[in-house]
């Protein structure tokens, strides 16, 4: 997904990523302002995961919502 198409769906994915990672704020969400490399690292800092882990996951869930789109 590219960077225009993850701002048309940025509601739609943060919403997937404050389920799979629950703890996560809309103050934290919103601080990251479209940016998904920040809110990764939001979300590495609060859940002590690996970069790689939460970037495995956040391309799963970005990759659901564009196969969604695309039905």
């Amino acid at each position: 997904m590219n960077r225009d198409q993850l701002e048309g769906k940025w509601d739609e994915v943060t919403a997937k990523i404050k389920q799979e990672w629950a703890d996560l704020t809309d103050d934290e969400v919103r601080r990251a302002e479209g940016n998904i490399e920040e809110l990764k690292a939001r979300i590495q800092q609060k859940y002590g995961e690996t970069r790689e882990v939460v970037a495995e996951k956040i391309n799963r869930i970005m990759e659901g919502v564009k196969n969604d789109s695309a039905q």
